[in-house]
């Protein structure tokens, strides 16, 4: 609009070749949206993989630093004490669920019994239940929204 309204009128021709452009960005975009609606309809997810691989890997250490910040742990000293707990689990070979309270606790005070349901990946993702969040809740929540919305406008 700022453009049009800065043309002087008798040089309104000058907009013809922006069209081009434009016609050529819409075929893009409908080629890409195609080539989506393919994959969706043809992908088959197996949440099991992802599942086993969350588990036996440390993406649990973000939900273990901020519960000890929440717990009143200074968050760079929590990330500390983070840090050196995956860094011996994973030079000795630990994966979270071979981790008992009672080891936690010896390896950091900090680290309180409720502490250890904190390295199943299910739990920490429960943390993450807000408004726009990746908790199960949330993006349940996120994708029924978007469904109502497009059954809206496909009316």
């Amino acid at each position: 609009m700022v453009t049009m309204k800065g043309l002087p009128m008798t040089y309104n021709r000058d907009m013809q070749e922006d069209k081009v452009p434009l016609f050529e960005a819409a075929g893009e975009l409908t080629g890409s949206l195609e080539m989506a609606r393919v994959v969706v309809e043809s992908a088959s997810l197996h949440p099991e993989k992802p599942q086993a691989a969350a588990a036996e890997s440390w993406v649990v250490a973000t939900d273990l630093a901020e519960a000890l910040a929440r717990a009143g742990t200074p968050f760079h000293q929590a990330h500390q004490i983070v840090g050196r707990f995956v860094l011996e689990s994973v030079r000795t070979g630990r994966k979270p669920a071979d981790w008992t309270p009672e080891e936690m606790q010896r390896f950091a005070p900090e680290f309180t019994s409720d502490f250890a349901g904190l390295l199943d990946p299910k739990r920490g993702m429960k943390s993450r239940e807000v408004v726009g969040g990746t908790g199960p809740e949330s993006v349940a929540a996120a994708l029924g929204a978007a469904r109502e919305r497009l059954k809206e406008m496909s009316i």
